[in-house]
């Protein structure tokens, strides 16, 4: 149920995207730069991230939504339900691992991030670059989660299911094409 009471109670994300234009449009751009542009991480990576990060912290919406989104990329369905249940033992590619960890430990405790957590992601294999696009997948969607959390936005599965597939087929930038109809 969506707080701003300007807008449907069954608000989407998209509704506030288009209701505030302004602030969207830039929001998309840095969207299809992080979550789309060349990186050491695939789109169904970062879609990967993205969803844990919403996971870890509780938000139904985004976790949905980007969870469908990684699996039309091709990550195995159940696998982000396993990595947020326990990450050591989920089928998730032990490159991936240290980067989740990672993320997640930056998304619950920011303050407790060490020298150490970045080493254990080099060791495996992820250079500096690496780190730094987990990092802005991780801020983004940490973002997002306050946004969507802070405006009371609520999806279903059918929803979820349209999105992920439409974030698939033409990323972040055609929603933007979406604000003006």
């Amino acid at each position: 149920m969506s707080y701003l009471k300007s807008l449907p109670t069954e608000t989407t994300l998209l509704d506030v995207f288009r209701a505030y234009p302004a602030s969207a449009r830039p929001l998309l751009d840095f969207h299809e730069l992080v979550m789309r542009a060349p990186s050491r991480f695939s789109a169904g990576e970062r879609e990967l991230i993205a969803a844990y990060v919403s996971g870890v912290n509780g938000c139904g919406y985004c976790h949905g939504v980007h969870t469908v989104t990684a699996e039309a990329f091709g990550v195995p369905e159940g696998l982000l339900a396993a990595a947020l249940t326990d990450l050591g033992s989920a089928p998730v590619d032990e490159r991936l691992k240290p980067v989740l960890a990672y993320v997640g430990k930056l998304t619950r405790t920011p303050a407790e991030i060490t020298d150490a957590d970045a080493e254990a992601v080099f060791a495996a294999g992820w250079d500096e670059r690496a780190l730094h696009d987990a990092v802005l997948v991780c801020a983004l969607f940490n973002f997002m989660n306050r946004m969507v959390e802070g405006l009371g936005i609520e999806a279903d599965a059918a929803y979820a299911k349209t999105s992920g597939t439409r974030l698939r087929d033409g990323g972040y930038s055609r929603l933007a094409t979406l604000l003006d109809a």
